[in-house]
């Protein structure tokens, strides 16, 4: 066994909300973290792809982490905080600063991006993280914004790896990587969705779970999905998995976050929907189609 942490269940990549002034808007967090928790979610993921990590000095990643954990603490719940970079000593330094902080269960530690090392390096760059992890890592596996992919024999090598819990699996088909994945993985190493068009298939063929942006919308609708995926429940997950693809469909069509920060806005859970240069903001027509396909979703 590669590690005895429960991975079962959704984990929300928490946005970083902001405010007027455009700095982190922390009550925001709070609020956003007991909604989620309230609807049932596994944990909160700190600083993914979702949060706008690459877009935060370290005052805001420490005000991001500190306002998460607390509540999560309090809640009884658990935390995966984004500590991965394309420098291995800084992932080895921000992925060794979790050692202490409440609630944090697991650092999720993305392939390194920009300089395309090869697959056995990758492998060496996790074991290197894990080796000094004061929590077990979660390898984030997404060749569409690294590059750089690990395919089934090296996500393999890294489940039979001292301190390495699972995998976030991103890649965009349910190709023959995963399933072998799937099938080869050991007990104590979990394959996590990382797809939301591919959430429900995955649960049938063993996934524990998933770290879904797109269950920041029709929250309890996306636990339920992965709790029939849990329970073997085929035809109820399924009815969930075809209520929610128009909500994921439309929440996509601009880059992640704008469109889910536009719909929490507009539904007045967070104070503005800005996102930070490079990115832009939502356009009011895709927010629009995504705020209606939710609201659907959530009666249907």
């Amino acid at each position: 066994m590669t590690s005895d942490l429960d991975l079962r269940g959704v984990w929300v990549p928490l946005i970083t909300p902001f405010d007027a002034a455009g700095a982190v808007d922390t009550g925001a967090i709070e609020r956003l973290c007991h909604d989620y928790l309230g609807a049932g979610v596994a944990g909160i993921v700190a600083l993914g792809t979702t949060g706008e990590s690459s877009a935060l000095d370290a005052g805001e990643k420490r005000a991001v982490i500190d306002t998460i954990t607390r509540v999560c603490a309090a809640a009884g719940s658990s935390v995966i905080v984004g500590t991965g970079t394309n420098n291995t000593r800084n992932t080895i330094a921000a992925t060794e600063a979790l050692a202490g902080v409440p609630a944090v269960a697991a650092a999720l530690v993305v392939v390194p991006y920009y300089v395309r090392p090869s697959e056995h390096a990758i492998v060496e760059h996790m074991r290197a993280v894990a080796a000094t992890s004061p929590v077990p890592i979660v390898v984030y596996n997404i060749p569409a914004r690294t590059g750089r992919g690990l395919g089934a024999a090296s996500l393999l090598e890294l489940a039979q790896s001292p301190n390495v819990a699972g995998v976030k699996q991103a890649v965009p088909t349910l190709d023959l990587d995963t399933l072998e994945v799937l099938a080869g993985a050991p007990a104590g190493f979990s394959v996590l969705g990382g797809e939301d068009t591919l959430l429900f298939p995955l649960m049938c063929m063993g996934a524990a779970g998933t770290i879904s942006a797109a269950a920041h919308l029709c929250t309890e609708r996306f636990v339920a999905m992965i709790e029939c995926g849990l329970a073997g429940k085929i035809d109820d997950g399924r009815a969930h998995a075809e209520a929610l693809l128009p909500v994921v469909k439309a929440a996509y069509t601009e880059p992640n976050p704008a469109i889910f920060k536009g719909v929490l806005h507009a539904q007045g859970r967070i104070a503005t929907p800005d996102v930070r240069m490079p990115l832009e903001n939502g356009s009011d027509a895709a927010v629009q189609r995504c705020l209606e396909a939710a609201t659907r979703a959530a009666r249907s």
